[in-house]
C-alpha cells in the first residue's frame, strides 16, 4: 500500500502533506521512541506524521553501547519485572522482529573465586536465563573452567582470572535500528520529514491542536494540524517544555556515557566480556574487527547536541578493564571515541498527571499532548506503545490495540532463508560471499533494491574502501532509500565508518558527496559545504581525542 523509501521526492511530498492534511497523531521526534511511536500508531490504522529536526537516529540513538539486553546488573536491584520485559523483547528482536539487524553475542562474566562468586553469579544467570520465559532464541549460560578460559580468551589475566561464565545476549547497529524503525512507519502510512522543527503549539482553549514547525531546508513556517501530538524527545523534552510553555508530571537528567573503540588486535577473545565496576559493569563488545568499550555514567550539563567525552572518562574506563586484561589497553591504542546521553526520568511529587512504568514515564500536561521519556533502548516497542496508549485516549473514537509485537520490520521478512543461499546469491549477482552476508546484516530480505542500483551502474559493486566492508552501491541507497541528506548522515548513521575508519573516514567523504550528489540534486557549492562540514566535524573529535589521550598520558607517566 505504501513504500518505505525515504528520498528527496518523499521528504518534498512529506512536507506538502504536513501543511495540507489532519493527522489523528503527530510524533516530534525521530529517535527510537519517536519512530516506534509512528510505527505503533500507524499499524493501528491512525493518520501519523512525524517531524525530526536534525537526521533519524542523530542523537541518543546513535550513541548506545550497540547491545539488546536484559540489563543484568538490574538483578541485584530485585527488578525482576524490568528485567523479563527486557529478555522478551530481545527474544523478539533476534527470532522476529528483525533478526537481520540483532545477533546474538556471548559474554564471559570472569571470575576471581573458585566457589562463592561462581555460586552467587551462577544463580545470577540463571535467573537471567529463567526469565526469558519458554522462547530460546539465545543458547542458555554454561560454565567454563580456567583452562577453556585461556583457550577463549587469551587476553583474560590468567594470574587472576579462574574460570568465568559464558551467557549471552544481543547486539545491534542502533542508528540502522532506528531508521529500519522510521523505514517500517513509513511503509505502513506515517508521513515523515527530517530537518523539520517543532517550534511552538497550536491551540485550541487549553487543547493542543497541532505545532507550528519550521523546514529547516526551505525556511518556511508549515502548520500542522493534529488531535493529538506526541513528544519523544529524549534529552530536549525539559527544553521543549519550556519551549511549549507547558508543566510536565517529571524531569529529565542527562547521564553521559563514553566508549572507546580499539582495533581488533588490542583484545584476544572469541566472546565479548563483561565487568562488575564500583558504580555499574564495563562491556567489552566485539564490533566486526573492532571493539567498543564502554561505558561510564556521569551527571552531564553541557551541550546537548555535541557531547564530548574527556580524559576522564576514558581513562576511567581503561583503569576498569585493565584489572583483567593483559597486555594491558593503552592510550596509543584508542581509534575513537564516541559519547551518548541517557535521558534519565525523576517524576515530580503529586503529578496527576504522569504515569511512571519503572524505567519509563509517560505524561499528559496538557489536553492533546503526551510525551514519552527514560527507558531502555531494548524496551523502545514497549514505551511506543505506551505513549500511544496514552494518547488514543484524545481522540475519540475506538482504535484498535497495538500489534508491533508480531509486526516484522522491513527486510526481515524470509532472512533465514536468505542466508542460507549466501553462495547462490554470491554466484548470481557477481559478489564475493563475504560481501551478501554483510549486505543481508544490514538490509535482510530488502538487497534486492542493492542489486537493482547495481545491475543499473556495474561500478557500484565496488568497495568503497578496501579497508571496510561497504559498497558504493550502499552509499547511493543511503539517499535514494534511506533519507540521507549529508555526508555526515551517510558516514555517521547509514553506515559506521565514523568509529570504524582511520580519522573517522574524513579522506571518504569526497568519495560519499561524488556518489550522492546526482540523487540529491547538488551543486559544486553543496557537495563543497557538505564535505566541509563532516571534515569539520572530524576536526573538532581529532583534536578533542588528541587532548584527551595527552591528559591520560600525563596521568600514567
Amino acid at each position: 500500500m505504501f513504500l518505505s523509501q525515504l528520498n528527496p521526492e518523499q521528504r518534498e511530498n512529506a512536507i506538502a502533506c504536513l501543511g495540507n492534511e489532519n493527522f489523528d497523531v503527530l510524533v516530534i521526534g525521530g529517535g527510537v521512541n519517536g519512530v516506534g511511536a509512528a510505527l505503533d500508531a500507524a499499524s493501528r490504522g491512525l493518520k501519523v506524521a512525524l517531524i525530526e529536526s536534525q537526521d533519524i537516529a542523530a542523537g541518543t540513538s546513535s550513541r548506545s553501547s550497540k547491545l539488546i539486553h536484559g540489563g543484568l546488573r538490574y538483578l541485584e536491584q530485585y527488578d525482576f519485572k524490568l528485567v523479563r520485559e527486557a529478555l522478551h523483547e530481545r527474544e523478539l528482536l533476534v527470532s522476529t522482529l528483525c533478526p537481520h539487524l540483532v545477533k546474538p553475542v556471548g559474554f564471559l562474566f570472569p571470575l576471581t573465586e573458585k566457589f562463592r562468586e561462581r555460586t552467587y553469579v551462577g544463580a545470577g544467570l540463571a535467573l537471567y536465563d529463567a526469565l526469558r520465559g519458554f522462547q530460546r532464541a539465545l543458547p542458555w549460560h554454561k560454565h567454563l573452567s580456567q583452562k577453556q578460559i585461556n583457550e577463549i580468551a587469551p587476553s583474560l589475566r590468567p594470574d587472576i582470572i579462574l574460570g568465568a561464565i559464558k551467557y549471552f545476549d544481543a547486539q545491534v547497529d542502533d542508528a540502522r535500528h532506528t531508521l529500519s524503525v522510521a523505514r517500517t512507519a513509513a511503509r505502513h502510512g506515517a508521513i515523515i520529514a527530517t530537518r523539520v522543527s517543532a517550534e511552538s503549539l497550536i491551540r485550541k482553549g487549553k487543547s493542543v491542536v497541532g505545532v507550528n514547525a519550521k523546514d529547516l531546508v526551505s525556511g518556511k513556517t508549515i502548520a500542522i494540524n493534529a488531535t493529538v501530538t506526541v513528544m519523544c524527545a529524549g534529552i530536549w523534552s525539559d527544553e521543549l517544555h519550556e519551549k511549549f510553555d507547558l508543566k510536565p508530571g517529571y524531569t529529565v537528567t542527562m547521564s553521559k556515557g563514553v566508549h572507546i573503540v580499539l582495533p581488533g588486535s588490542a583484545i584476544k577473545s572469541e566472546a565479548g566480556i563483561i565487568l562488575k565496576t564500583p558504580v555499574s559493569v564495563l562491556f567489552i563488545i566485539p564490533w566486526g574487527d573492532k571493539w567498543i568499550v564502554g561505558t561510564t555514567d556521569t551527571p552531564y550539563i553541557g551541550d546537548r547536541a555535541k557531547p564530548l567525552a574527556e580524559h576522564s572518562d576514558v581513562q576511567y574506563i581503561l583503569d576498569q578493564a585493565n584489572r583483567v586484561l593483559s597486555p594491558e589497553l593503552k592510550i596509543a591504542d584508542i581509534i575513537g571515541v564516541y559519547a551518548g546521553l541517557r535521558p534519565l526520568v525523576a517524576n515530580k511529587k503529586n503529578s496527576a498527571t504522569t504515569k511512571l512504568s519503572r524505567e519509563h514515564t509517560v505524561d499528559r500536561p496538557a489536553p492533546g499532548f503526551v510525551s514519552v521519556a527514560g527507558g531502555k533502548y531494548t524496551t523502545y516497542r514497549i514505551m511506543s506503545k505506551d505513549v500511544i496508549d496514552l494518547a488514543v485516549n484524545e481522540l475519540r473514537k475506538l482504535t484498535s490495540e497495538s500489534v508491533t509485537e508480531k509486526l516484522p520490520l522491513v527486510g526481515a521478512d524470509g532472512y533465514f532463508a536468505l542466508m542460507q543461499q549466501v553462495e547462490q546469491i554470491a554466484e548470481e549477482s557477481g559478489l564475493e560471499p563475504d560481501t551478501v552476508t554483510h549486505l543481508l546484516n544490514r538490509y535482510g530480505s530488502m538487497i534486492n533494491e542493492i542489486f537493482i542500483l547495481i545491475k543499473e551502474n556495474a561500478t557500484l559493486a565496488k568497495k568503497l574502501s578496501p579497508d571496510l566492508p561497504y559498497i558504493r552501491a550502499e552509499i547511493l541507497y543511503s539517499v535514494s532509500h534511506e533519507g540521507a541528506q549529508s555526508v555526515s548522515d551517510v558516514i555517521s548513521r547509514r553506515t559506521r565508518i565514523s568509529f570504524e575508519a582511520k580519522g573517522h573516514g574524513a579522506d571518504l567523504a569526497e568519495s560519499v558527496a561524488e556518489i550522492i550528489s546526482p540523487v540529491l540534486n547538488w551543486s559544486n557549492k553543496d557537495r563543497k559545504e557538505s564535505i566541509a562540514e563532516y571534515k569539520s566535524i572530524v576536526e573538532q573529535e581529532l583534536i578533542a581525542l588528541g587532548e584527551i589521550k595527552i591528559a591520560c598520558e600525563k596521568i600514567n607517566s
